[in-house]
């Protein structure tokens, strides 16, 4: 169980990690396009950690 644990807690903090990279690399154009403002961006990044 404890395994299992710390395997989820990589996978999500992988998540994270993707996330925040992919959204760092978008210009604020962009990010105005799809309704994201720059200083959102670790926010919106941990929600993929905390599933």
């Amino acid at each position: 169980m404890y395994l299992t644990s710390v395997l989820s807690k990589i996978r999500a903090h992988r998540r994270y990690r993707r996330t925040l990279r992919a959204f760092t690399q978008l210009n604020d154009h962009l990010l105005e396009d799809v309704g994201i403002s720059r200083n959102e961006i670790d926010v919106i990044a941990r929600r993929q950690y905390d599933q």
